[in-house]
Parts: structure tokens; sequence; C-alpha cells
């Protein structure tokens, strides 16, 4: 019996292409998921995408043949980045699947798969049922519909860049110059489409200085991971070279945006998360709510806190934070892996959209962004910290023997165990969260002061790993 558990997760599909995904695999996947979410949701059509990478056009042909067999039709987007695909979901009212690997090596490719107006689907809400009949469909075949679907394609590129344009108009901003690091990815499509004039849109007051704007899914230069510091050392570097506002760094997909200031140092995504979180409230008449992940700065909920925000806390993974953006009518959500939400992005991330926030604020005013951000990242944060582990649930034992008792310390077993000293000084909190895949944890510190942070990281470290 085939068993897809190791390539359709818990978010998306994602997997070594010709190992764990083949286009017999494709085929089977586009096939249940037009009987496991398209047909029960009375949908016929379904929106598709892919990133860059070699292997795409041949899967993508693979998950349409399953879904034509299923009678179900499909409008192709052709080349295009996450949030681009999601856009087509919105605007056209339909399902969506977009063919990528995110972030992840030349390797690797996979799928993300959505409900109309990008709703998402994770494991519990279709993607188990997905992989159910996809495991079926390779062993026994796919069977085939009296009528077979449609096969179309339309170009929604210059669509998506009007849209983002009209959410976050920069029309009268301050000249800026931007370097920007698309990492061969998609952003080196999107970018001269949203920010230049490629899409036949007007000309902006931005001077894009281009870094590795040629799609390769190879990926030469460096993977298109941007978590990884090694892979904004161009970035950095550029930035100060240039005398640069700013620099913008994508991933492979271009869902996430991380941001550089004039200074060369990149700026954490808890403070974009506060920036964005603000100036989306500020357009509300009335109450907002914005969305974080546990493991933002606490600088994100005391910010919005202040100004009359309601901040909600979310699990970590975008599947909850687009479930709490939904049941909140929240109006943003940001999480500290540089994903960002927007209700009016059909609740969505949006990666360029993020940036066209940044960009909009930082050119609204005359200083530089380390100035303007100086307010939004006020804390000292260790950065995700991967330790592996004999046993995890003895790891998590350990922290709470050695934390747990002590004076003013609070035990939060919300999303892995976050443990919390902020009401008495020293001012202190960490997070540690288990791989749903491995024996790992992952630790996140934030502190009011460095030398704090680095005693607890240090010490919570020690425990840790002493096992």
């Amino acid at each position: 019996m085939t068993d897809l558990s190791g390539l359709i997760k818990s978010y998306d599909v994602r997997g070594i292409v010709g190992e764990q995904l083949t286009t017999e695999i494709a085929h089977a996947i586009g096939a249940a998921f037009a009987d496991a979410i398209v047909r029960p949701d009375g949908e016929t059509t379904v929106a598709l995408g892919h990133d860059m990478r070699d292997t795409g056009p041949g899967l993508a042909d693979a998950f349409v043949a399953g879904l034509n067999d299923r009678g179900v039709n499909a409008i192709r987007i052709g080349l295009c980045s996450t949030d681009g695909l999601y856009h087509a979901s919105g605007a056209l009212n339909l399902p969506g699947a977009m063919i990528t690997a995110s972030h992840n090596p030349a390797a690797y490719n996979g799928m993300k798969l959505c409900r109309s107006r990008a709703r998402a689907v994770g494991e519990n809400t279709g993607l188990a049922d997905v992989r159910t009949l996809a495991e079926r469909y390779v062993d026994e075949g796919v069977p085939v519909a009296e009528e077979r679907g449609t096969d179309e394609t339309q170009d929604m590129l210059r669509e998506y860049g009007e849209f983002l344009r009209s959410l976050v108009p920069l029309d009268a901003i301050r000249p800026l110059k931007v370097v920007v690091d698309a990492g061969n990815a998609m952003a080196g499509y999107t970018v001269p489409a949203v920010l230049g004039t490629e899409a036949g849109l007007p000309e902006l007051p931005l001077d894009i200085v281009p870094l590795y704007f040629e799609l390769d899914g190879t990926f030469p230069n460096h993977e298109p991971n941007p978590l990884e510091e090694e892979n904004l050392r161009d970035l950095q570097k550029a930035v100060v070279e240039h005398g640069a506002d700013l620099g913008l760094a994508f991933d492979g997909d271009a869902d996430r945006c991380f941001v550089v200031d004039e200074r060369g140092e990149v700026v954490r995504a808890s403070a974009i998360t506060a920036l964005v979180g603000l100036r989306e409230a500020a357009r509300e008449d009335g109450q907002s709510t914005v969305i974080h992940n546990l493991i933002s700065s606490r600088a994100v909920p005391e910010l919005l806190g202040e100004a009359g925000i309601t901040a909600v806390r979310s699990r970590v993974g975008h599947s909850f934070i687009k479930a709490q953006m939904a049941e909140h009518d929240a109006i943003f959500g940001g999480e500290h892996s540089a994903h960002f939400y927007f209700r009016d992005f059909f609740y969505a991330d949006s990666g360029m959209l993020a940036a066209l926030h940044v960009m909009a604020a930082l050119g609204q005013q005359d200083g530089p962004l380390s100035a303007m951000l100086e307010a939004y990242d006020p804390y000292a944060a260790s950065g995700e910290i991967n330790s592996t582990v004999t046993s995890v649930p003895e790891a998590l034992a350990r922290i709470k023997g050695a934390f747990g008792t002590r004076d003013g310390v609070v035990l939060d077993e919300f999303d892995g165990l976050t443990v919390t000293h902020w009401d008495d000084e020293p001012r202190w909190w960490f997070n540690v969260r288990p791989s749903g895949t491995e024996p790992l944890l992952r630790l996140n510190v934030e502190a009011a002061t460095v030398a704090d942070m680095e005693a607890v990281r240090d010490e919570a470290l020690r425990v840790i790993r002493e096992g």
C-alpha cells in the first residue's frame, strides 16, 4: 500500500522529485483534490500556478490531468508567486493549487492547496482526505469521469500588481533606492511587474537595484531561504555599497519578505508585524484585531494594545493563523517567520504586500528606516535555535523542573512550552516547541536586555541538551 504521509504533510505537499514526488503521484493528488475538496465544495474549476523550478511545468501538467480526469476544469496562470496564486483564487473565486517547494533546495518540489478565495487547506481542513484518496489512486489508478475537464490559460500578473498597488499606493512617497534579492526565484518575476513597469503599470518613485533576478531553480547564488543568515549577506552588503534606503529579500515562492535597513542590519519580522498592524488598523473606523503567533516579540501586543488594538495570540503555522484571522475578522496577522496576512488579501499571506507597507511608511517620512523602526524592536531576541534531543517529553520535563518553580515564572503549554518571567526584573521569556517530524526542540528567547537574553538562552540550552 502506498504511504504518502512523508510527502503530504500538515500544511502542504513537499518532497524530493523523482523519489517522494513523481508525475504519477502528482496526477493522483490532482484527482484527489478534485474529489476531496473541489467537488464537495460545489466547485468545478481550479486555478493553478507554478514557480521557476525546472520540475514545475511537468508536475503542473500531471496535476491538471488528474483534475481533468475527474471532470474538473483548470485555469493555468503559469509562472507566479504563491501570493499570486492566492490572488487568482480570490479574484476568480476559485480553489487553487500552487506547484512550489517554497524555500527548499533545488531537488524538492511540492504543492500548496487552497479552497476558493484562498482559504487554507491543512491536515484538519481536508488535506488528510486528499492524502488518503491520493494513496488509493496511486494503487488503483485514477477513475476517469464521463466528461473530462477543460484546460485553459489566463494571464493574471498585471491584475495581481494592480490589486496590490490599490491596497498600498506608493505614488506619492519620496524617492527610495531599494535593493531586492530575489535569490533566482519568483521575486525576480514579480518585483519588475509590481514595483516596476514590466506588466505595463505606471512607474513608481523607486530605484530598484536587482540581485539575482534571473529565474533559476538550481539557485546558483544561494538557497532561497532568507531565514538563514548566510542567505542575506549579499543583500546586506549591497544595501550599504549602493547607499540604499532599504533592502528586501524574498523566499523561493515570494510569499515571505525579509527587510534590511540602510545600515545593512536585518529587521526582525516582529517589528514589521507591529508596523503593518498599526498601519492597517489606522484605516479602520472601529475596533481592530491583529493576530500574531506566540513566537512574536512582546513588543507586538504591547504596541498594539497601547493603540487600542486587540492583539490575539495564535499557534505557529499558517493554517492556525488563517483560522484565527477568519474567526476574529482580523485586519492583519504576522508571524516571526515573515509570513504576513491581510484581510484585504483574502486573509492570505503576501510578502509583496508587506514590502509595499514598509516602503510606504518609510517614504512618507524623512528619516532612515532604522530610526523609524527603533520603537518597534525594543527587546533582545535569540532567533530560533534547534537542538536534537533523545526524548522530547523528557527535555520538556527538565525545563519545567529547572524553571517552573522560580518566583514570578509562569508556564504556558498553548503551543509547546512557554516560560515567562516578564512582570519582575529581569524580564525575559522563552518558548520551546517540538518539531512535528524530528526529535528536535526549537528554542526562541527574548529579554529586555542582551545580557539577560544571553543568560537565559545559555541556561535553557544547557537544560535542553543535558539529556
